[in-house]
């Protein structure tokens, strides 16, 4: 699996994952920028979905110590 920060046009942070290596990844975008006029994580992820089925927005906590 690799993992990804990505950011929308709400300027939220999100960490996502996908068996998809970079390259595949910045093309997908690409197509999915050409498809939608707003960019939000979560449309992206569901697309991302139908390409990549292990794909999935994840969590993640900070912890201190």
């Amino acid at each position: 699996m690799n993992y990804y920060r990505i950011f929308d046009d709400k300027e939220e942070l999100n960490f996502f994952k996908s068996s998809f290596g970079y390259e595949k990844i910045a093309k997908l975008i690409d197509e999915f920028e050409k498809s939608h006029s707003s960019y939000y994580n979560n449309d992206f992820i569901e697309f991302l979905k139908k390409k990549d089925k292990e794909a999935e927005i994840i969590e993640v906590t900070n912890i201190y110590y």
